[in-house]
């Protein structure tokens, strides 16, 4: 199964300003991959590869632990050939950009209302329901390479009610650069809205790790 692949420049921008945004060390680059050592309560490590190759496979024959996350800029079926038994694949999730110009903000439901905190190049925006609850997120991240969202989440029960374009229109206003490109990796049921906002999809994106045990 073929894809034409992802520029590995872009693969790296977009997890430079992922950590921004997650508030994470920054990518180094590592056997044909992108690390980052997160340390955080979920994950120990990440490793993002633009392309299978040996080093992919060398650090998931390496890696027994769980809380470390490959992840490969292809299908699910293409990763899974590298990884040992004990590796567990994650839902799909796809690799999108827009050249789309930020739309304008949209009148929020009668009650809501957007909360916007900036920190450095890190921005977070929060709708908030009528009753104090918060109802959906996002953050977003500018480097001079890209702007990149993530987290972008609606509550189930405030979902159908166009916060989340809200929310990515919200975060698209503080975007500095006119010409950076824009990047995000949607999970299977965000596909479909960022598709609605102009997005495309550059290519699948899949995960694995091993489990708890």
């Amino acid at each position: 199964m073929s894809l034409s692949r992802i520029d590995p420049d872009l693969v790296f921008a977009w997890q430079a300003a992922h950590s921004i945004a997650r508030g994470s060390p920054p990518p180094v680059r590592d056997r044909g991959g992108f690390r980052v050592d997160t340390h955080s309560e979920k994950e120990t490590k990440r490793w993002v590869f633009p392309q299978l190759c040996d080093g992919l496979r060398a650090i998931a024959r390496e890696i027994t632990a769980p809380r470390h996350y490959l992840k490969l800029c292809g299908y699910d079926e293409e990763l899974r050939s590298a990884l040992p038994e004990r590796w567990e694949l994650q839902p799909s999730n796809y690799f999108m950009t827009t050249t789309a110009a930020p739309a304008d903000a949209r009148p929020l439901p009668d009650g809501y209302r957007m909360e916007l905190e900036r920190a450095g190049s890190a921005v977070r925006a929060s709708v908030v329901a009528p009753d104090g609850a918060v109802a959906a997120t996002g953050s977003a991240a500018e480097t001079a390479e890209a702007f990149v969202y993530d987290r972008i989440e609606t509550a189930p029960e405030h979902r159908r009610k166009g916060l989340g374009a809200a929310v990515m229109i919200a975060l698209a206003s503080g975007k500095l650069s006119p010409t950076s490109p824009q990047l995000l990796v949607a999970t299977a049921d965000g596909r479909g809205l960022y598709e609605n906002l102009g997005w495309t999809v550059l290519g699948p994106f899949a995960t694995a790790t091993i489990p708890e045990t």
